[in-house]
């Protein structure tokens, strides 16, 4: 495939499976797991994902796309024509023709005192209202002069918008803590009612144990035969709880 075909591909919304998908055969996978086995041989390496890591050199032509290539070496990359980076860095507002309003973050906190990001975004919110009030001035005055305040509030925007993203990292964090902790949640309630489940089927059968052994060890007497309609109804009565329980039980589990 040439260049000018893998760039069409590579901007396709929906591109088609890469070229190299035919290389992925039976006989091609168990050669180059022969040759990582041997190389983990030679290097002492027993750990199986370590030896699945392994990267080859100088594979014949049909077994190199079977490895994924090495990290390149700037730490960018192009995947479906979108550039990619290996340190995902929030932009520097310098360098910009953006002014910055906001003391960088090697400048904060050298003065003893913290800098408060919240109050911070109040300002700048508070700043963003002013100069919209004066541009509406303007506009109704003189709309020629208006441009310098709409750069006003574009830095104003930037500024704002960089420390939002500033925190970023710490929402990512949070998200993760709040995922993880409704898992946990979710796990223990799934183990309490499967708990609660066990401890009523236990009950259930401790009392079919019961009736069975008083079945076994009661022995029929004339004297009990005026008793032995109401027992056996009594008996009734109790199995047709039982089957209630059950099927509360297997309800709450299901």
């Amino acid at each position: 495939m040439d260049d000018e075909d893998q760039a069409a591909v590579s901007r396709s919304t929906w591109p088609p499976p890469p070229f190299f998908w035919k290389d992925f055969t039976p006989a091609a996978i168990e050669r180059i797991d022969q040759l990582r086995h041997e190389r983990a041989e030679a290097d002492n390496i027993t750990d199986p994902k370590a030896i699945q890591s392994i990267h080859l050199e100088g594979l014949p032509r049909d077994l190199r796309n079977l490895q994924p290539p090495p990290e390149p070496a700037d730490g960018r990359w192009r995947v479906f024509g979108a550039n990619y980076q290996l340190a995902d860095e929030l932009p520097s507002l310098d360098g910009t023709e953006i002014r910055r309003l906001v003391p960088n973050q090697e400048e904060r906190d050298q003065d003893g005192k913290h800098f408060d990001r919240a109050l911070t975004m109040k300002r700048l919110a508070k700043s963003l209202l002013l100069n919209f009030l004066e541009l509406t001035g303007i506009l109704s005055i003189n709309p020629a002069e208006a441009n310098d305040k709409i750069l006003d509030i574009r830095d104003l925007f930037y500024n704002f918008h960089h420390l939002i993203n500033e925190y970023r990292p710490h929402q990512a964090r949070e998200s993760l803590i709040s995922m993880m902790q409704a898992t946990l949640d979710r796990t223990r309630a799934e183990t309490n009612a499967i708990r609660d489940a066990k401890e009523k089927v236990e009950r259930v059968l401790e009392g079919l144990g019961s009736l069975k052994v008083e079945d076994e060890t009661s022995q029929p007497d004339s004297s009990s035969a005026m008793n032995g309609q109401s027992k056996t109804d009594e008996k009734a009565a109790w199995l047709a709880d039982s089957d209630e329980m059950w099927r509360g039980v297997l309800e709450e589990t299901l």
